[in-house]
């Protein structure tokens, strides 16, 4: 099973950087409680009752399901290795596929029986093809506690999460199989390093580069998987009322959105087909290939039939032209037809390293419903130059990063997934230096939310900050660092409001790492008037960080694995304290936080 979090984790994270080691096991971690979320969708929507989930929806499900491990078996064997959708190493032998639950279903020849497509007896989380066994659920079979509904999300210790592959119950964590889901960065005897980065070897084994992971894998790990999986279980859940017209379009969006995933996995694998898909609001969304927009704004639901023959897709709508779609390699898809919107992907930050998709277009790529943060804009949708913006200020990002030191460069190559266009915020100028925005959510690990960026050191800024929010968040999955509640009581200087503990351990985690990032710049710029800019960054946000640092070191809940990451954050605050910035600068910043905190004193303070 995966290791406890390990000190030397910690203490790299607490430092604001963490080593190829540390962030795979973060990766690994993450990817497994993603297959989980899918894994608790497929078991949740199979115990539903039929007013919540009806019979032609859920054989629709099963029918998607199936085309997913068709593009599995299909797939090029240099990504198939042997291995089956639901297979979760845990009998520690390289490439040794069981049964089990870390893959929504799927199956694998058990060890000693090879070639058994069933599941083993006794395993209550393997499936077979529905075709092979009509009458049983093709998603698993019945939890052996006899219980009707599925949990909304599996915990440790539930019946999704059985002890002898993922170890005994913990309180609110996941852990993964012992060398986390296929296709991670970590494996058995073959551990390979992020894209662009050296191997990553667990302590006892040998390093060596394995094939990225499947298409098929690929697709179920990406980051909208988790806000998908989040509104699909909300949408299959009982309730505790009747259902309104809002949840039975957001479930057929989820069930609807599932298809389109199949589809496109299927259409990388290869995999011949025609099928029915559904457009929803005049979209229909194939994810990593594009959009075809059809019937217009308002036009509700509306049924597209897709065929797929060697790497051409024809969309077919009623009442409109055929829309002929080529598939490209690695992600997006062309056309000649108006009605056709190709995913756009930006070049990878190290020669060799994975592109990044510059999404656009996923439904699920910002929050659907509910309350949006006052600081984030909403979703934007970018025409040509836009995009070129985009690629322009991209092109100089690698090179902005690496002045703030190797890892920072690094972190973003090994964590970033995609990017989420938004609008820019109101009262700025696209492109220009008015204002930006961005985001992280905690549920879509490894895509960063941004408005459009002024410039390329802008930008890598962003990312610093952003990725800060990632790592953080994974290690609190992994391991509780306080006990704190959530009542909003704290002074932060880079916000008017009052700021929960958590809110104020997280801001002054991605301000720390901006401080360094930008003492770093300033000690190696040449040009004076880059030396100043980056000095004055430095400055602000090094005297933002000690304004909060006293809050969080004195509380009195954090744990000891918290109080250790705190330590060392205080650590790197007393480094950068040794290069100080210009007086001028630090002055300046000193007076920006006293002003703030008296502005905040006299609204937030009691009898202010």
């Amino acid at each position: 099973m995966l290791p406890a979090v390990p000190d030397r984790a910690v203490d790299e994270l607490g430092r604001t950087e963490g080593g190829p080691e540390t962030l795979g096991l973060l990766v690994r971690d993450q990817h497994t409680r993603r297959l989980l979320l899918l894994r608790a969708v497929l078991d949740a929507a199979e115990a539903a009752a039929p007013d919540i989930c009806p019979a032609a929806a859920l054989a629709r499900l099963r029918d998607d399901w199936s085309l997913l491990e068709e593009a599995e078996r299909l797939e090029p064997p240099a990504h198939r290795r042997g291995r089956h959708l639901g297979d979760v190493p845990g009998d520690g032998r390289p490439d040794g596929p069981v049964p089990g639950p870390g893959w929504p279903g799927g199956f694998g020849p058990e060890p000693g029986r090879p070639g058994d497509a069933l599941p083993a007896p006794g395993r209550p989380y393997g499936f077979a093809r529905a075709s092979a066994h009509a009458s049983a659920s093709p998603f698993s079979s019945p939890p052996p506690d006899g219980r009707t509904t599925a949990p909304a999300y599996a915990t440790t210790g539930s019946p999704l999460v059985p002890e002898e592959v993922y170890g005994p119950p913990g309180p609110s964590s996941v852990s993964g199989g012992p060398y986390g889901p296929p296709g991670s960065p970590l494996v058995p005897d073959g551990p390979a390093g992020p894209a662009g980065l050296p191997p990553v070897a667990e302590e006892g084994t040998t390093a060596r580069r394995l094939p990225p992971p499947s298409p098929v894998r690929a697709l179920l790990l990406h980051p909208f998987i988790g806000p998908w999986a989040r509104d699909a279980l909300r949408t299959l859940g009982a309730g505790t009322g009747p259902r309104t017209a809002g949840d039975i379009h957001e479930q057929a969006l989820a069930l609807a959105h599932f298809g389109a995933l199949a589809a496109v996995a299927a259409a990388r694998a290869g995999v011949s087909y025609r099928l029915r898909l559904t457009a929803h609001d005049g979209v229909l969304t194939l994810p990593s290939l594009g959009a075809l927009r059809t019937g217009g704004p308002g036009c509700g639901a509306r049924d597209v039939t897709v065929v797929h023959r060697r790497g051409r897709l024809t969309l077919r709508a009623r009442g409109e032209a055929d829309v002929v779609v080529r598939l490209e390699s690695g992600a997006g898809a062309w056309s000649e037809a108006a009605a056709w919107t190709p995913a756009y992907t930006l070049p990878g930050l190290l020669p060799g390293s994975a592109p990044v998709p510059l999404d656009d277009l996923d439904p699920y790529r910002t929050a659907r419903g509910g309350p949006r943060p006052d600081t984030l804009s909403g979703p934007a949708d970018l025409d040509e130059a836009d995009r070129k913006h985009w690629l322009h200020t991209w092109s100089g990002t690698a090179a902005a990063l690496g002045t703030g030191g190797e890892r920072r460069l690094a972190e973003s190559v090994t964590l970033l997934r995609c990017l989420v266009p938004l609008a820019v915020p109101p009262g700025s100028v696209p492109g220009g230096t008015g204002g930006s925005c961005s985001g992280t959510r905690r549920e879509a690990f490894g895509a960063v939310l941004s408005s459009a960026p002024a410039t390329a050191t802008a930008f890598a800024a962003t990312l610093v900050h952003e990725i800060q929010h990632t790592k953080l968040a994974a290690l609190g999955d992994m391991t509780a660092l306080h006990h704190a509640g959530p009542a909003p009581r704290h002074f932060a200087p880079w916000r008017p409001d009052p700021r929960p503990y958590d809110g104020l351990l997280q801001g002054a985690y991605s301000h720390l790492a901006l401080a360094d990032f930008f003492q770093r710049s300033a000690l190696s710029a040449t040009l004076t008037t880059r030396r100043d800019a980056a000095w004055a960054q430095h400055a602000r946000y090094q005297a933002q960080v000690g304004a909060v640092l006293p809050a969080l070191v004195g509380s009195s809940d954090l744990t000891v694995r918290g109080r250790r990451f705190v330590d060392r954050m205080v650590e790197v605050y007393e480094r950068l304290a040794e290069q100080p910035p210009p007086r001028g600068h630090a002055a300046r910043a000193t007076a920006y936080v006293r002003a703030a905190r008296t502005l905040w004193n006299q609204r937030h303070a009691p009898g202010g």
